[in-house]
């Protein structure tokens, strides 16, 4: 049966229960399969007829997850990996080769830049950066040997918005592949196979699961490109573990009602400090001071659970700012159902240079925001006084 609204496909797709009757999928800590026969093993290795193999090809909790998620991007197919940057790397890896050139958004999470700058060089494999502000001329920077297009939207840590219609127009026009790391808008906020994407990317460790437990990660796009991605993960090994996905696929249940509280605290957070004193700046998707805020209503339903605050005082200010927080903690992950802190510029973006860094907004006094599930009063006081016992 079909389901039309993201909630109950979210909730209800699921794999068929065995013969025990169960209500809720049970963990399948197999690591392989039994065949009924030489024939069928044979069948099944040569791709005749379907069936689980081994944990490392398929589980049916890995196959349980790929089709919650499926029918949520509206994809044709997707696959599994041991964590966010697996996927990252699997997407890009899988489908280049020797001499192919990679055109990136300047904004990206901290590992992926250095995918790009550090292990893809070895392999032969170059990239050039486009800057967001400037996305009219990033056909420019098209090259004969360019085979891909990978971006972020909204971007790690900065909230860029890149216009997905565009830039799928812009990737068919040259025959190019378009891959879309989709991690901090969620398959409930975002779809951009529906704008035109080829592939999709997600470390599910963060919304998707919710809850700071396990990590994950998901490929998703159209069949052709997926089963070469599929191809290269299953010989190169990064799988994921059942129960990891066990988790993930219960996480998806409740993925859209977490997600309403996260953009509805995050909007309201973002609201209450844009005229704060001790603030240069706040940034978020739904927020109409937002550079792309109308780009950002397009192409999503709502802002996201990540805000950034600027803080007057640089460095030493963001610092201290931190180390007054009470209740929001100070940890690299986000996504989470409580609020979390970080400091991009000496954690999860330190490997770039301040230069590189400054071109994409990360300013010494920028720390981000992973807005939780708490009471919002509860976490505006918190930034409040942190704000005041910093000055």
């Amino acid at each position: 049966m079909s389901y039309k609204n993201f909630e109950t496909q979210a909730v209800r797709i699921a794999e068929s229960a065995s013969d025990q009757r169960e209500h809720s999928s049970p963990i399948y800590l197999s690591s392989s399969f039994v065949f009924d026969s030489a024939e069928q093993a044979r069948q099944m290795f040569a791709d005749e007829i379907p069936g689980n193999i081994y944990s490392r090809y398929a589980n049916p909790n890995t196959s349980d997850l790929i089709a919650k998620v499926c029918a949520a991007e509206g994809t044709e197919a997707g696959l599994t990996t041991a964590s966010g940057m697996a996927a990252m790397f699997g997407s890009m890896a899988s489908l280049l080769s020797q001499g192919d050139h990679i055109l990136a958004s300047r904004s990206l999470f901290g590992s992926t830049h250095q995918l790009l700058t550090r292990v893809f060089p070895k392999w032969g494999i170059s990239h050039t950066y486009g800057d967001i502000k400037d996305i009219d001329r990033w056909e420019e920077l098209i090259q004969p040997t360019t085979k891909m297009i990978f971006i972020e939207t909204p971007s790690n840590p900065g909230l860029e918005i890149i216009d997905l219609e565009y830039i799928a127009a812009l990737a068919n026009a040259h025959n190019l592949l378009l891959v879309v790391d989709n991690c901090f808008a969620t398959p409930y906020l975002q779809q951009p196979a529906k704008w035109g994407a080829h592939l999709v990317s997600h470390s599910a460790t963060k919304f998707i699961d919710g809850q700071g437990r396990v990590l994950g990660g998901l490929i998703l796009g159209q069949k052709k490109y997926v089963d070469e991605v599929q191809f290269f993960m299953r010989h190169t090994g990064p799988s994921l573990s059942p129960f990891n996905a066990w988790v993930l696929a219960k996480s998806m249940e409740t993925l859209a009602v977490r997600m309403d509280r996260h953009c509805s605290n995050a909007l309201k957070i973002a609201e209450y400090f844009q005229e704060s004193r001790d603030i240069e700046f706040v940034k978020y998707p739904f927020l109409p001071s937002h550079p792309q805020y109308h780009l950002a209503k397009k192409q999503m339903k709502q802002g996201g659970g990540i805000i950034t605050l600027t803080l007057k005082g640089g460095l030493e200010r963001a610092k201290r700012f931190i180390d007054q927080l009470q209740m929001i903690t100070v940890t690299a992950n986000l996504g989470d159902s409580r609020s979390i802190v970080t400091h991009p510029a000496s954690t999860t973006h330190s490997k770039l240079t301040e230069e590189e860094r400054e071109r994409v907004g990360i300013l010494n006094g920028l720390v981000r925001l992973s807005v939780g599930l708490e009471h919002v009063d509860d976490i505006i006081a918190d930034i409040e006084r942190a704000l005041e016992k910093s000055r």
